[in-house]
């Protein structure tokens, strides 16, 4: 008779932990693919943000400048601006995405990649605009 309530009993805790595996599974994937989701909004977010302020001080002329404050997700591998594009790198579970902003003005500079608030200076200069971070 103990034989067979504890035969029982392992048979009930296999079925829970067979239900919770694939349970946790679709939640760690869940989770991954929906902070992937963030941090690549928040890159295109920030491009579109660096190029709207771009030209609005390149059509300005040379003496303006106007400064941002932009919050950069931790998934950022590469940024770099190159012509007339804003372009960031992002790991994420299926490799690296990219995402691009492209601008009506030429862009220069440098972007920071660590996560956390930075500090954007963007200034227009002769002919193009300058990137700056602080």
């Amino acid at each position: 008779m103990r034989a067979q309530v504890s035969v029982e009993y392992m048979f009930v805790m296999g079925f829970a932990a067979l239900m919770t595996v694939p349970l946790l599974l679709i939640y760690y994937t869940y989770s991954s693919e929906s902070g992937d989701t963030v941090a690549t909004s928040q890159a295109l977010q920030i491009a579109r943000k660096i190029v709207d302020a771009s030209e609005s001080v390149y059509y300005l002329g040379k003496p303006s400048q106007t400064t941002l404050k932009l919050n950069f997700p931790d998934k950022i591998k590469a940024a770099k601006m190159e012509n007339y594009e804003v372009i960031f790198n992002l790991s994420t579970i299926h490799g690296i995405a990219e995402i691009v902003q492209v601008s009506a003005v030429n862009i220069s500079g440098n972007l920071p990649t660590s996560q956390g608030i930075h500090i954007i200076t963007i200034k227009a200069e002769e002919g193009y605009v300058k990137v700056t971070s602080n």
